[in-house]
């Protein structure tokens, strides 16, 4: 009886420090990361119907930078290993960003309560899951890697090819709706009889099972509160209203002001749409009734002026640079980013 309240109280402190250690980042946030500062104030030509709050072109990157994350991951395996990806640098750089954001937030408006919650919840699901992603690969995984020798598994290209279009698949959907059964079951119709397909079959189909479970609840969730807008209203000068006659995804709503206000789908359609735009010489005068904007361009620089945050991608020599300017100033910015070294990655919406 002893032994086993011996065990159950170590479980217990094990699970604590685990919970601490998961909610520190995000108090760390909370009570470190607040800005100064105060929002200017804007009047909006579009409706407020179709207003966003401006703070969320911050508050989207999070989001982001877990896709970019995905993204360096499948980089990395292409040709190395799990193990020579840098997790804990991929959970640090998220949780550095965020702190940067919430202060940068505190110049364009309050963050409300459900986007901050939404932040965290990814960010503490992100952390946990390349914690333990971590402790395997580095341990267990790094072991077949040795047993296996230098020579690549079957598994070993399934696994990234899965892993760079799963990458590709985020850039415009969500998450949950990535079809993990099917990678399961393409790691099991695939491996080979060499011992590091048959750790990557267990190891792989226990992360798939996981996530796939997950990503049903998660589906379910949004199905009852419904998800976010698929578009949004932005004003735009430098066109008439038949430009936008040869691009499907655009509806013209009305002219106003001597510019023409128009519907496009967000994410990253925006902005191939915004880059499409500037270049065709249009200018933008404001965005989901808003005067502020964030975008975050590559260059091989480790800082860039005017940046609010840089930091290095994995298995790159290159750099991600979050810079925010405003909306009037986007299109000249956009035409002028490869003179200046800098290559868009992408625009963040509302």
């Amino acid at each position: 009886m002893t032994r086993i309240w011996r065990v159950t109280k170590w479980l217990a402190l094990l699970c604590l420090v685990l919970v601490v250690g998961l909610v520190s980042p995000v108090a760390y946030v909370e009570l470190a990361c607040r800005g100064e500062g105060a929002p200017q104030p804007y009047n909006a030509v579009i409706d407020p119907a179709h207003h966003r709050a401006e703070t969320r072109t911050l508050m989207t990157y999070p989001e982001w930078d877990i896709v970019h994350a995905y993204e360096d991951y499948a980089h990395v395996i292409a040709t190395a290993d799990p193990h020579d990806y840098g997790y804990l640098s991929a959970v640090g750089g998220f949780w550095s960003s965020l702190c940067t954001l919430r202060q940068e937030a505190a110049t364009l408006g309050p963050v409300d309560g459900a986007t901050k919650q939404m932040v965290y919840v990814i960010g503490l699901s992100f952390t946990a899951e390349l914690l333990l992603k971590a402790a395997y690969e580095e341990t267990i995984g790094r072991a077949a890697t040795i047993l296996r020798g230098p020579e690549r598994a079957p598994l070993d290209d399934v696994s990234a090819h899965q892993a760079a279009a799963y990458a590709a698949f985020l850039q415009q959907v969500p998450w949950y709706q990535w079809n993990f059964r099917a990678d399961a079951e393409d790691v099991r119709a695939q491996a080979s009889d060499q011992w590091r397909d048959r750790e990557r079959r267990f190891a792989l189909g226990v992360e798939y099972g996981v996530k796939a479970a997950y990503a049903d609840t998660i589906a379910q969730a949004v199905a009852q509160v419904g998800p976010d807008d698929l578009t949004l209203r932005m004003i735009v000068h430098g066109a008439g209203a038949s430009y936008f006659d040869a691009i499907p995804e655009v509806t013209v709503v009305r002219e106003v002001l001597g510019a023409i206000e128009i519907e496009t789908p967000r994410y990253r359609a925006l902005t191939h749409l915004l880059h499409r735009f500037a270049l065709d010489g249009l200018t933008f005068v404001e965005i989901a009734g808003n005067d502020d904007i964030l975008l975050t361009a590559l260059s091989d620089r480790a800082t860039e002026p005017g940046a609010i945050f840089s930091r290095a991608r994995q298995g790159r020599s290159d750099h991600r640079h979050l810079i925010v300017l405003k909306v009037t100033d986007l299109a000249a910015r956009l035409r002028d980013l490869s003179a200046t070294g800098l290559s868009l990655e992408h625009i963040h919406d509302y």
